[in-house]
């Protein structure tokens, strides 16, 4: 039988692992990322106010993005995650950067942003300029960067991820691949689900469930539950409704501990809400629905925690006014 950890805001039953502890910030692995890079993804603060600082990256990086589309200045189509910032430091954090390799999909920014605090790099690459991470080439949906690669197939990334994660194994990486309720639908991820538990490979899968695939509400594309999906495989389970990213980090540190550990695949179901249009301005959500996601936001109840908050605010609005003005700075991408 299937072991179930599942927690919700506000009533959050005890996990089959026991007591969670968060692991102290001097603890934490990635020693070797660049300063800069520190900086920017707050490691020098304490676990809340970094949690709050990248989600705040995020958000006005997203923002920035979807005001720079509606002036002509970004190519192909953006998809921001407003609204789930906090399943991407949540996750991200429980990672360590220097060996685990994240595979993430066309809704991409946040986690990229919470992994590498690459804002300037992110900006100038969906802006097609030479000083994007891939060179203005590849835009946000075919990012490479270090240990972290995202692709726009709906469940076409999973298999990639199992094959490295088992390429990986000897190193102790875990391998982490987001994934949508959409892509429920894909034979590919069963596929993944199956192969993954047969040959015992260390795998997170990371389902982000905001309810709507495009324009399409869950109801009509998803059968069953999305939680038990991964049960038939023998594959462990953690489940969170929430937007709290501290709850969140804690349920994926003791996820990507059991990968590590056990070298077996895992599957973490995450409800959360997504804010914004699903690219550009198409959101035919009704305004009701819309506002029960708005009120699911997780960034003001994470701001009533931080105790120097608008100096957060202001270095964060900086950091992506500053990357904007040198994207827009820089050569465009030629060839």
């Amino acid at each position: 039988m299937n072991e179930l950890a599942i927690r919700k805001d506000g009533d959050i039953p005890a996990s089959s692992f026991g007591e969670l502890k968060l692991v102290p910030s001097s603890a934490l692995q990635n020693l070797t990322l660049p300063q800069a890079e520190r900086t920017l993804l707050g490691f020098e603060l304490p676990i809340v106010a970094r949690l709050y600082q990248q989600m705040i990256l995020v958000r006005l990086v997203e923002e920035r993005l979807l005001e720079l589309f509606s002036q002509g200045l970004l190519f192909g189509t953006t998809h921001t995650s407003i609204g789930q910032e906090a399943n991407a430091v949540g996750v991200i954090n429980a990672l360590d950067r220097d060996r685990d390799i994240v595979w993430s999909n066309h809704r991409c920014h946040g986690h990229f942003i919470a992994y590498s605090g690459e804002v300037e790099g992110l900006i100038a690459e969906i802006m097609g300029r030479v000083t994007g991470i891939c060179g203005g080439r590849g835009g946000s949906q075919h990012l490479c960067f270090r240990n972290f690669h995202s692709n726009g197939i709906q469940g076409g990334i999973a298999p990639v991820a199992v094959g490295c994660a088992l390429a990986r194994k000897d190193e102790g990486a875990v391998a982490v691949v987001f994934l949508g309720d959409g892509t429920m639908g894909e034979g590919a991820v069963y596929e993944s689900l199956n192969l993954a538990s047969v040959f015992g490979a260390p795998v997170l899968f990371v389902v982000e469930d905001n309810e709507i695939a495009q324009t399409t509400p869950k109801n009509l594309t998803v059968s069953g539950s999305i939680i038990a999906r991964a049960e038939p495989f023998g594959i462990r389970t953690f489940a969170y409704d929430g937007n709290d990213p501290v709850e969140i980090c804690e349920l994926a540190q003791e996820a990507v501990g059991y990968v590590r550990a056990e070298g077996r695949p895992c599957w973490l179901y995450l409800r959360t809400e997504r804010i914004g249009p699903h690219s550009k301005g198409d959101d035919t959500r009704p305004a009701l629905r819309l506002e029960q996601a708005r009120a699911r936001d997780p960034i003001p109840p994470m701001r009533q925690r931080v105790a120097d908050f608008e100096e957060i605010d202001a270095f964060c609005r900086s950091t992506v006014d500053r990357a904007v003005e040198s994207a827009a700075a820089a050569a465009m991408a030629r060839g």
